[in-house]
Order: structure tokens, then sequence, then C-alpha cells
């Protein structure tokens, strides 16, 4: 079993550039979420009329999903700029 000792940020450069490392995963994270809707709502697309309207509830929910983390990225975008710029 290996004993590892977690550290925790003492000062504020280190409160803040642990901030900006979660916060650019965070804008990653919703990318990666914003990529896989719009390619399976293309998918959906290509699909014949009745198996479209088959997946028209979940086109749908795919489609709230994606507007939802559009904004929800904005906002982290913001707050990753707000610390951006306290560290620079």
């Amino acid at each position: 079993m290996t004993d590892k000792t977690i550290q925790t940020p003492q000062t504020r450069e280190e409160i803040l550039a642990m901030s900006l490392e979660a916060r650019e995963q965070e804008v990653m994270h919703y990318q990666i979420n914003i990529d896989n809707y719009m390619l399976a709502l293309e998918e959906i697309g290509k699909l014949p009329p009745d198996e479209r309207a088959e997946l028209a509830a979940f086109a749908n929910q795919l489609h709230d999903l994606l507007v939802s983390e559009k904004l929800e990225q904005k906002k982290a975008k913001i707050m990753l700029s707000v610390i951006k710029q306290q560290i620079g």
C-alpha cells in the first residue's frame, strides 16, 4: 500500500493555480459534451425519416442538453478568464 499525502494549497497563488487547472478541465469537459451532442444529432439527422421520428424525443433531449452545456461553458469561460486575470 502506497502512502500518498495530498498537499492542501496554502497560498493565494497555489489556490489560484489549482483553480485555473480545474476551470480549464471544466471548459474541456463541456466541450466534449457539446461535441458529443452535436455529433449525435448529426447521426440522427442521417437516419431514415421513420427512425428519426422514433428518436424525436431523444433528439429533443440532446438539443436541450446542447443548449445547456453551451451556456454552462460560457459561464466557466468567464470564471476561467477571471482566474487568469488574477494570476497574470
